[in-house]
């Protein structure tokens, strides 16, 4: 995030003539999805109330810079290189009431921690993208719900209605839309206090531990990395005689999916020192199922913007239309411009991803691979609770990893939904949590999370998944 670039010997300056474009979109403005057919949008009764929320927001302090932004697509493009790799993971969908002081620094350890492992296993550099400072707007199946004969608009997100199930709360309010950028601002602004205070300092990343060590069968494993890290460390420092000033911080920047298009059309500005338009609500958007179609507003929107782009692909995707959605948004196969992110579920993805794999890479295209085993292993039960189970998620991971390395590409990166809280929402993990677990401490109004002990497990497991791949190698 903030002077996070430079921290790293990463120059944002340096960086341009690397992730510059070749020219400018044509036919492009921050403006033009609205010519193109934009579904999952709310229904506002009053334009002119609309239209004065969104003034206002275009007249707000942007909430990331384009020199971050551009940064973060220099380590994009090194991940799709090998030369590191993307941990993007957060909660479903934020909500104004989470906007807490603990609530926040939780979810930064678990990424912490999950980043640790992974640098200390994978030998790599972690790009961390925070799945928060911005994913207020959630993607719905229909646009109302009925309950005992009485028909609303379906809950969009806390940037558009509340969840309480009454015409007030479910109306379409564009003052949530600056509730929004405020809640983003005061979530980055923490973010960031922490880490320059030195919040995520690896001279101590025992300050990151959670409850979750006490308890965890992993509690010595981890207990254990986090000894040898610190060793490490001083070692280094013993060595050249002063303070290893590189590891005091880390990179982090944020991501939510672009769904909301009055939202980001009103985030979306020019800057001095560097050419074309960028969307300054977050450093990386996200394409998601449900609005990638090729001639709609999404990606037209998408397409003009200088951010990394992040594409969900699903099962459902053909290698045609994947190509051409690729043409799209990526005309001049720019390094770090597309980071495809596969979800597909354990079930499936054996069959669904390698033709995608085959089609990109026989067309030479430059894109980073990211795997999210949590959306295409959601399943409801018998009480119609939602949940996830972790062996699911892990099976299409370790699946995940295998078909890459058949078929000539590299996974490097993974998305998730996770939390830093104890909640119970997904089933298995380390302490085998089953469907009586689920009522003690289910908090999601949306999809079910990670807690931060199956979050911490997974990348455990990651790491030994890519430590036998490098063996049978």
């Amino acid at each position: 995030m903030m002077n996070a670039a430079v921290q790293h010997g990463h120059d944002p300056m340096k960086r341009e003539s690397r992730v510059a474009p070749v020219r400018n979109p044509e036919n492009w403005s921050p403006t033009s999805w609205r010519a193109r057919t934009a579904v999952q949008q709310p229904s506002y009764a009053d334009p002119q109330e609309l239209e004065s929320a969104l003034h206002k927001l275009r007249e707000l302090p942007p909430l990331v810079t384009s020199w971050e932004i551009l940064a973060l697509r220099g380590m994009l493009a090194d991940a799709a290189e090998g030369r590191r790799f993307l941990l993007q993971g957060g909660d479903c969908a934020e909500s104004f009431d989470d906007c807490t002081s603990p609530l926040i620094s939780n979810r930064l350890k678990v990424i912490l921690q999950m980043s640790l492992v992974l640098t200390h296993g994978l030998k790599l550099p972690i790009v961390r993208v925070g799945r928060f400072a911005g994913q207020y707007a959630k993607p719905r199946s229909a646009d109302t719900e009925t309950r005992n004969g009485v028909t609303l608009p379906c809950y969009r997100g806390d940037i558009v209605n509340a969840p309480a199930f009454d015409v007030v709360s479910r109306r379409a309010d564009p003052q949530r839309l600056l509730l929004a950028h405020a809640s983003s601002a005061m979530t980055m602004n923490f973010v960031r206090s922490l880490i320059d205070g030195g919040f995520a300092d690896l001279h101590h990343p025992e300050y990151w531990d959670l409850a979750w060590v006490e308890h965890s069968p992993l509690q010595n494993e981890y207990r254990q990395m986090v000894e040898s890290i610190g060793n490490s460390l001083r070692f280094m420092e013993t060595l050249v005689g002063r303070s290893v000033a590189d590891f005091q911080r880390v990179d982090f920047h944020t991501s939510h999916e672009a769904l909301l298009l009055h939202y980001e059309e009103a985030q979306t500005r020019q800057v001095p020192r560097h050419w074309g338009w960028f969307n300054l609500s977050t450093h990386f958007p996200w394409i998601g199922m449900r609005t990638a179609a090729i001639d709609g507003a999404h990606v037209e929107y998408c397409r003009g913007i200088r951010n990394p782009i992040g594409v969900k692909v699903g099962t459902s995707t053909k290698p045609d239309q994947l190509l051409q959605l690729i043409d799209v948004l990526d005309p001049d196969n720019e390094a770090g411009r597309l980071t495809l992110i596969h979800r597909m579920g354990a079930k499936q993805v054996g069959k669904a991803l390698p033709p995608l794999l085959a089609a990109v890479r026989n067309a030479g295209r430059k894109v980073l691979w990211c795997c999210d085993p949590m959306h295409g292993n959601t399943e409801a039960l018998d009480s119609g609770v939602k949940t996830r189970r972790f062996e699911s998620i892990r099976d299409e991971l370790d699946q995940a990893f295998d078909i890459h390395a058949a078929e000539g590409t590299r996974l490097g990166g993974v998305h998730l939904e996770l939390t830093g809280e104890n909640v119970t929402e997904c089933l298995g993990g380390a302490r085998d949590l089953t469907e009586e677990d689920l009522s003690r401490a289910y908090r999601s109004s949306v999809d079910p999370r990670l807690n931060y002990e199956q979050s911490l497990e997974l990348a455990m497991l990651i790491v030994r998944k890519r430590g036998d791949l490098r063996a049978s190698a």
